[in-house]
């Protein structure tokens, strides 16, 4: 018999609500008949609802990476609470008696495998474009760049004139002046710039109420991206019209001016890997005010190469209630296809379908293998890809360690990694980011603090002038303690 843990019943569920409301029908009794099918790949229930008859609902596995979930119930969330009550039936292991397969079921099933292999065939038989749609289609995109180069050129007089006169000189001027010409930079096709200017006047208005110093360097830093992004993406879309090809390639520029990939583009320039394995070691919720949009981030680690890549689901605050929010997964998701972002280090990856496995002793044991073992190896990498201004200021690098401890240093106490050789790092939260020093303090078995593996973010420390990490969890031989979920 199929059954569920709650981690898959949650990441299938639209929201928390959701698999709350769907728990308590399964705990509360409220499914009336159970039925399943004898090959396993159906199962039916009638739930009592508001209503005077029974909510009909069902879970179909004809495809094992898409299951298709029905309902009676008028709901428009999907799945429904009933299918997800379905499902904790099912995790609870009640019993199911055994049925035939409906025969709307099967024929859903026929038209729905007719649908998939008559797309197939269009797939590996795809009609050639003709000369005058390839034509059309060129001519667009050229357009499109010459007008995102009319923009760089915009932007390129404004940090300009803020580089000769100083940031100091916004004050004099009204920053709705600013922000105005931010929008600007939206009708040239420019929304990765646009993000980048609206967080400068973020910045500074801060600056301006408190007169913290912080955000006056964050503001120069976001001058510096703005600069360098100018500069190469001007050369990059100047090349594209040079050699006459304005199509997407795997260049990162791409993606930082506001280029949004598909799944299938990414497949075309060969950025994909099969059958992949991914534990995550973190996750978090981060907002960004320059965009107005909420970021669930999590980072993974490829159980058969040790790379750390990152998923990033975007939630704009205006849409909120209709883009579902992720969440920690604990277990290893194994992945059919596996689609990779251009990029450095923590490249951003996708997929389109993944099934949930337990992270068993030999899957931790080959997360650990993959740690980097020096310190000094492992700096250097983080800060040669943080020089790169198109690049994040954070890297996330999992270490090796012989022991991790508080030591005594010229400034004061302060938590330390420690490698087998000797060489170190010192742990620290970052301002502005999720803290996970203080649960890594409350950790009460000393065995954590020796020969294990850390996950963290490295980072500049203005202050402080040199690399420091974020600790975010402990890849152990038993398991993962999160510090940050």
């Amino acid at each position: 018999m199929r059954t569920f843990s709650e981690q898959q019943i949650a990441s299938l569920a639209p929201n928390a609500n959701a698999v709350s409301n769907g728990r308590k029908l399964s705990a509360g009794g409220k499914f009336v008949s159970l039925m399943r099918s004898e090959d396993d790949s159906f199962y039916m229930g009638e739930c009592k609802g508001s209503g005077k008859s029974n909510y009909v609902v069902s879970a179909d596995f004809a495809d094992e990476d898409h299951p298709v979930f029905r309902c009676s119930c008028p709901s428009r969330q999907f799945p429904c609470k009933h299918s997800l009550g379905l499902m904790f039936e099912m995790a609870a292991g009640k019993s199911f008696a055994l049925g035939e397969i409906p025969a709307d079921i099967l024929d859903k099933r026929e038209k729905k495998q007719a649908r998939e292999a008559k797309k197939a065939a269009s797939a590996g038989e795809k009609k050639p474009v003709s000369e005058k749609s390839a034509r059309s289609g060129k001519a667009a995109r050229t357009k499109k760049i010459k007008k995102q180069l009319e923009g760089l050129k915009l932007m390129k007089q404004l940090t300009d004139q803020l580089m000769n006169t100083g940031l100091s000189s916004m004050g004099s001027v009204s920053l709705k002046n600013y922000r105005d010409l931010a929008k600007q930079l939206g009708d040239y096709y420019l929304p990765g710039p646009q993000n980048h200017w609206n967080q400068l006047v973020l910045e500074m208005e801060a600056y301006q109420k408190d007169a913290d110093k912080e955000h006056y360097h964050r503001a120069v830093e976001v001058l510096k991206r703005l600069r360098a992004l100018e500069k190469k993406a001007t050369d990059y879309l100047n090349e594209k019209l040079d050699t006459d090809q304005p199509e997407a390639d795997d260049d990162i520029l791409y993606e930082k001016l506001g280029g949004i990939w598909k799944l299938e583009q990414l497949g075309e320039l060969g950025l994909l890997k099969e059958q992949a394995r991914l534990v995550q070691l973190s996750f978090q919720v981060d907002y960004d005010a320059a965009r107005k949009e909420y970021i669930d981030l999590g980072y993974w680690a490829d159980v058969d190469t040790g790379e750390i890549s990152c998923t990033c689901n975007y939630r704009p605050v205006k849409a909120l209630k209709y883009v579902k929010q992720e969440d920690s997964c604990f277990d290893m998701a194994r992945i059919g296809r596996l689609y990779y972002y251009p990029g450095g280090m923590n490249r951003r990856v996708r997929w389109d379908a993944a099934s949930l496995e337990p992270v068993t002793l030999q899957v931790l044991k080959s997360v650990r293998a993959h740690a980097h073992k020096d310190v000094g190896s492992a700096v250097k990498l983080a800060k040669n890809e943080m020089k790169n201004l198109l690049s994040e200021d954070t890297c996330g690098m999992l270490l090796a360690f012989s022991r991790i401890g508080i030591t005594e240093t010229g400034e004061g106490k302060c938590w330390v990694l420690e490698d087998a050789a000797g060489g170190r790092i010192e742990l620290a939260g970052r301002p502005g980011q999720e803290d996970g020093m203080a649960a890594l303090a409350r950790i009460p078995v000393p065995e954590v603090f020796q020969d294990q593996a850390l996950f963290g973010l490295m980072y500049y420390d203005r202050e402080k002038r040199r690399i420091r990490m974020c600790p975010c969890s402990i890849v152990t031989d038993q398991g993962i303690i999160r510090l940050l979920y």
